[in-house]
């Protein structure tokens, strides 16, 4: 069975959605570039942006095996994003609930 983590990618502050969108849409087609297995570890995103803290945020279920990959990726873009939780699995089942749009991989 295939269990994720979730990965909250934030905002600057201030950052309006659009640019923050911008910003995700240039940092995910850079994973998807120069590291497409990794990518491939990337199955769902969150429907909607969420406001935590006065900062606009993004959720993406991942593979646990990737999480430490994705975010020195973040980092090395300057993007913000909350601890993960390794401990808080999720199963695809909940990945795959009316919240989360499945990534495709071809």
């Amino acid at each position: 069975m295939d269990e994720f983590v979730c990965l909250t990618v934030l905002a600057e502050p201030g950052e309006s959605e659009a640019a923050f969108k911008a910003r995700l849409t240039a940092f995910w087609t850079h994973v998807l570039r120069t590291r497409p297995d990794d990518y491939e570890r990337v199955y769902a995103e969150a429907k909607a942006f969420e406001p935590v803290g006065g900062r606009v945020t993004r959720q993406y279920m991942i593979g646990p095996d990737v999480a430490d990959v994705l975010t020195r990726e973040l980092a090395g873009q300057k993007m913000g994003f909350e601890p993960i939780d390794a401990d808080d699995l999720y199963s695809k089942a909940e990945a795959s609930s009316s919240e989360w749009f499945q990534i495709p991989h071809d």
